[in-house]
């Protein structure tokens, strides 16, 4: 039997629509529309049986039509630091994370946007096993949904910042991502200025970001200011060149307002020698851009360390001399894996059948 249209990956207007039309060939006042739409952005409502102003014929009616689809928890991690990292099961099976990380004064969501991720980059376990798949907008602002109830359960608060630096490439989904941004946007209020979509440089989509009015963040992975360096980390280099994604950078900070970080995982003995420091500062001083050092969060199939304490300072302090705004992350949920593709990678490596010994 076909399934029904997943109201959770509609727009506001896409789903004001869609419900308008259904009452009213039930002969149905308006209102309706607008109580199920209370529902699902604020009510944060699980099924439609939870509609409870809703007469029970009418909910069941919306069952036919529709489907809300929320993933299952396949195990939560949390940190002594606070971080918080659930893995999600998907309607087919397939794996995805999202990290809840709480500071003093706000509560930030790390969203995915595809199950694996195909950009291959050298320092991140999200391609361990490859990219399996996009993800649906519904998928994606389910896990918003799904977390924020979470966090409220939890007396967390309610999420005041999301950031596209989960699982996947998101501007290699923007069928999925464009819309999804709109829903959380307009639909559960979170303004544009807090949420930041990463990318590793697909100038294609950085351009299209740039065309849409609202100020949406864009964090650039950037982890080395040569071409020759980056190709050794980020194999998307020999496609989009690190000129060519600068220039897509300049077309986005032209449409005014939208804020631009370059994010820089330090590797040591990789990409945080002192001489790149200045080159790195160059490149976002020409964008306005604000640097953020990240010092590396150890993966599986990598030997590579962080950048020992000292390294990190001297390399944030020449780029602070050169007037660059920089801050260093401080590591989070290290104890429980919580860099992107970890957690998903070790259940991977768990389902997997044991090779034979001697076997290679």
């Amino acid at each position: 039997m076909e399934k029904g249209l997943d109201i959770l990956g509609l727009t506001p207007i896409e789903l004001d629509s869609e419900l308008e039309a259904h009452f009213q060939k039930r002969g149905q006042p308006k209102y309706r529309a607008h109580q199920v739409r209370e529902w699902i952005f604020d009510g944060l409502a699980l099924g439609f049986g939870d509609m409870t102003n809703l007469p029970v014929k009418e909910r069941h009616a919306l069952a036919g039509p529709f489907v809300m689809e929320e993933p299952v928890v396949a195990s939560i991690a949390r940190s002594k630091d606070g971080t918080v990292k659930h893995l999600w099961h998907l309607r087919d099976g397939e794996l995805v994370e999202s990290v809840l990380i709480p500071t003093e004064d706000r509560l930030t969501l790390c969203i995915s946007s595809q199950a694996g991720c195909g950009m291959g980059c050298t320092f991140c376990a999200t391609g361990f096993g490859g990219l399996r798949r996009n993800l649906t907008s519904a998928e994606i602002v389910a896990q918003y949904r799904a977390s924020q109830r979470w966090a409220f359960d939890e007396g967390k608060g309610r999420i005041g910042n999301i950031v596209f630096m989960g699982m996947g490439e998101p501007l290699a989904n923007r069928k999925g991502l464009f819309p999804a941004l709109t829903i959380l946007n307009q639909g559960y209020g979170v303004g544009a200025r807090r949420i930041t979509v990463s990318t590793v440089g697909l100038v294609p989509g950085i351009l299209d970001l740039a065309e849409r009015p609202e100020q949406f963040r864009l964090a650039l992975s950037l982890h080395a200011p040569t071409s020759e360096l980056r190709r050794t980390l980020i194999p998307l280099e020999d496609r989009y060149s690190l000129a060519e994604v600068l220039g897509a950078l300049r077309v986005f900070d032209e449409a005014g307002g939208k804020r631009i970080t370059f994010e820089y995982t330090l590797i040591n003995g990789v990409n945080d020698h002192e001489h790149l420091a200045p080159q790195l500062a160059d490149l976002a001083a020409g964008l306005q851009a604000f640097v953020n050092l990240i010092p590396f969060n150890p993966i599986p199939y990598q030997d590579w360390e962080p950048s020992p304490p000292d390294r990190v300072r001297t390399f944030a302090k020449a780029i602070e001399e050169r007037g660059v705004p920089v801050a260093v992350r401080e590591p989070r949920g290290r104890d429980i894996d919580a860099a992107c593709g970890q957690l998903r990678a070790s259940a991977i490596t768990e389902e997997e059948p044991q090779a034979d010994a001697g076997v290679t």
